[in-house]
């Protein structure tokens, strides 16, 4: 069975801003090319970005829900990134440079009773994903509205902070391609775990508030996976429209 590719999402800096492209290049071993490039380590972190670390060591959805109503657009030729938040307004400014700029511009998002964001770091061999080996999100549009059908509601995508959206195919069957080669344009990649889930699934990408009990629902399907991590182990280009099947 063959689905097709109907988002692709980049996260340029971890848990704050999401941004939509039409294609990608995608790299054997590495992330996708601008996704959790830049991460925010908090004050109990020692995160330089010279290795990956794990979420624990930066501030993220799941301790501080606002951040999930960020969005972002990067500037590639520059390396700047423009952060919209609907109480924050709007900041374009250079990771690398002004980080003290992006951390007065987003007091206040994190909870009091929270480890507060110190400093921007940015990864030195591959993105900041939650997962140990450098990885790319599949997510499946009939596996989400299996999750909407529990909730009773629509519910936006970006809850899900996932890469690569594809549709066509049935629900949960993506969790039958971990170890095969899957292709998907002119790239194969290999899935190699599900994705577990946490609180940052509770917020609405467009207030921040937590509004709905996702966790509860998928507690309902026997687990608490959404989407799957995969390696990439054939570099190849992606764009919207594109088939994806299991080789």
């Amino acid at each position: 069975m063959t689905g097709q590719i109907t988002q692709i999402i980049r996260h340029p800096i971890k848990s704050h801003g999401r941004e939509a492209v039409a294609h990608v290049s995608l790299a054997a071993g590495q992330t996708m090319p601008w996704d959790r490039t830049w991460a925010v380590a908090h004050e109990l972190s020692d995160a330089d970005g010279t290795e990956w670390m794990p979420c624990q060591h930066f501030s993220r959805g799941a301790k501080a829900p606002a951040l999930a109503a960020i969005t972002a657009q990067l500037d590639e030729n520059n390396a700047t990134v423009t952060l919209h938040h609907p109480t924050k307004g709007s900041l374009t400014f250079c990771p690398d440079t002004e980080g003290d700029a992006f951390l007065s511009w987003a007091c206040g998002l994190i909870p009091a009773n929270r480890a507060q964001s110190t400093k921007l770091v940015r990864a030195a061999t591959r993105g900041f994903t939650d997962s140990d080996f450098p990885s790319v999100t599949l997510c499946n549009m009939a596996s989400h509205r299996d999750v909407e059908a529990r909730i009773g509601r629509d519910l936006s995508i970006h809850r899900w902070r996932g890469n690569i959206w594809f549709d066509s195919l049935p629900a949960w069957s993506e969790f039958d391609w971990i170890g095969k080669e899957i292709q998907i344009g002119s790239a194969v990649v290999i899935p190699r775990e599900r994705t577990g889930r946490c609180l940052a699934t509770h917020s609405n990408p467009d207030t921040g508030d937590r509004d709905a009990d996702i966790l509860t629902a998928l507690d309902s399907f026997g687990h608490r996976d959404f989407s799957i991590r995969a390696e990439v182990v054939h570099s190849g280009d992606i764009a919207l429209g594109d088939a994806i099947r299991c080789l």
